[in-house]
C-alpha cells in the first residue's frame, strides 16, 4: 500500500530533498558548509520577504523558536498579550507562564479568528504590553488569524513587539515581514519547507534586536543574539542538524525557482479545493469564515467519531491524517494541503475520505465532493 502523508506536520518531503541529505555528511566547520549557511540565510530572508531584518535557523522544533522568540526579547514581569484560539495559541501562554512573564489572554472559540478589536481593546487597557503573540495559522482548528490587521496596530508602539508564529504559515499564506512591519516571525522545518522535524527558522526586525539587547531572561542553547553572530559568519554555535540543513538548501531553491507569489497561489487553490470538495460532499468546516491555506478542519459528521476517521483512512487507505487535539478530540479530522503535495493527493483524500465516512454510517456525495474540487483546480 502507497503512503500518503497529509497531515499538517510532518509533511511530505521531496526526492531532492531526501536526495541531499542522503548524501555524504560534511563537517559543519568545513568551507563548503558554510557556502550552504550563508546562502541559506539568503534564501530565508527571501522566503520570509525581508530586506531589513535578520534571519536564522535553529536546531530544534518549532515550539523550540516559539520559546526563544519570548526569552531573547522579553524579562522579568513583562506583560505579553496573547492570542488563544487553539492548541498552539495556548502555547505562548505556557511559555510565558514558565519564564515569569505576565499574560494577557484573548480567548477565541476555536475555530474562529481573534477580532482586531478585541487586540485594540487589550493594548489600550495594557499599553505598556511588551509584546503581541499570534499564530498566522492555527494547525490545531485551520484557522487563519488576521495577522496584517493586527500589526498595525502594534507598529506604531514603540516598546511593543509584533510576534507571530508562522510555522504552518510561512510558504503557504502572504506574511510579508518587512511591509507588514512584523517583528519577530517563527517557522518550522516539517511544513510547508517540505523537510523532515529538527529545523526552526526566526526572523528578527532592528527593533526586536534593540528588545534583545535588554531582554534578562535565561537562554543559552537559545541565545538569538550568539547563534546571530556567528551565522552571519557562516557558522553555527553548535553542532547543527547538518543532514537538515543541506535539505534546506535544496528545499529553498525548489522554492525560489517555483517563486513566492506562485507558491501561495498553489497552496491557496489546494486549499480552496479542499473546502470545496469536502462543503460539496455534504461536511461542515470547522472555520468557514477565517480558513487557513495551510489545512482543513472537517467536522465529523453526528455519531461519527473523528477518531475513527483517521484510524480507517490509515488502514484502508495509506492515508494518514490528523485528528483533533484536546476539546477537538473525535470532533474533527484534519487534511494538509502545504509543501510537497499536489492536486492529485488530494482528490485522493477527498475521495478516502468520502469512503471512509460512507462505511462509518455517514451521508455523503463523494461524486459532487470530487467535482467541486476538480472545478476548483480547473479555473485559470
Amino acid at each position: 500500500m502507497k503512503i500518503r502523508l497529509l497531515t499538517p506536520g510532518p509533511t511530505p518531503v521531496s526526492p531532492e530533498v531526501a536526495a541531499a541529505m542522503a548524501q555524504p555528511m560534511p563537517y559543519h566547520r568545513a568551507a563548503a558548509f558554510k557556502e550552504v549557511v550563508l546562502r541559506s540565510r539568503e534564501n530565508l530572508k527571501w522566503l520570509f520577504q525581508t530586506t531589513k531584518g535578520e534571519t536564522l535557523f535553529l536546531t530544534c522544533s518549532g515550539s523550540g523558536a516559539m520559546e526563544g522568540a519570548l526569552v531573547n526579547t522579553l524579562s522579568r514581569g513583562d506583560t505579553i498579550i496573547v492570542v488563544r484560539g487553539g492548541k498552539f495559541g495556548e502555547r505562548w501562554s505556557n511559555i510565558a507562564k514558565a519564564y515569569g512573564v505576565e499574560a494577557v489572554n484573548i480567548d477565541v472559540e476555536w475555530g474562529k479568528a481573534v477580532a482586531v478589536d478585541a487586540v485594540k481593546k487589550a493594548l489600550e487597557q495594557h499599553p505598556k504590553a511588551k509584546a503581541v503573540c499570534v499564530q498566522a495559522s492555527e494547525t490545531s482548528t485551520g484557522v487563519g488569524h488576521p495577522v496584517k490587521a493586527i500589526a498595525d496596530l502594534v507598529k506604531g508602539r514603540p516598546d511593543t513587539l509584533m510576534i507571530v508564529d508562522a510555522i504552518s504559515a510561512l510558504g503557504v499564506m502572504p506574511l510579508p515581514f518587512d511591509e507588514w512591519q512584523i517583528d519577530v516571525m517563527v517557522a518550522g522545518s516539517q511544513k510547508a519547507l517540505m523537510l523532515p522535524p529538527g529545523l526552526a527558522f526566526v526572523a528578527l526586525s532592528a527593533k526586536a534586536q534593540e528588545a534583545m539587547k535588554k531582554s534578562d531572561l535565561p537562554k543559552f542553547y537559545f541565545s538569538f543574539a550568539k547563534e546571530l553572530a556567528s551565522q552571519q559568519k557562516g557558522e553555527t554555535a553548535w553542532t547543527p542538524a547538518i543532514s537538515l540543513v543541506l535539505g534546506l538548501d535544496v528545499a529553498l531553491a525548489q522554492m525560489k525557482a517555483e517563486g513566492y507569489e506562485k507558491i501561495v497561489a498553489r497552496h491557496h487553490r489546494l486549499a480552496e479545493a479542499t473546502r470545496a470538495g469536502a462543503k460539496a460532499m455534504g461536511l461542515e468546516l470547522l472555520a468557514p469564515e477565517s480558513p487557513s491555506d495551510a489545512c482543513t478542519a472537517i467536522k465529523a459528521p453526528n455519531g461519527i467519531d473523528g477518531q475513527a476517521v483517521v484510524k480507517e483512512m490509515r488502514d484502508r487507505h495509506g492515508i494518514i491524517i490528523a485528528g483533533g487535539q484536546d476539546q477537538l478530540k473525535g470532533k474533527i479530522f484534519r487534511l494538509s494541503h502545504m509543501g510537497y503535495v499536489d492536486r492529485f493527493d488530494i482528490l485522493t483524500a477527498l475521495a478516502a475520505s468520502g469512503d471512509v465516512l460512507k462505511r462509518l454510517g455517514a451521508k455523503v456525495d463523494v461524486e459532487k465532493g470530487l467535482a467541486a474540487a476538480e472545478a476548483v483546480f480547473n479555473q485559470g
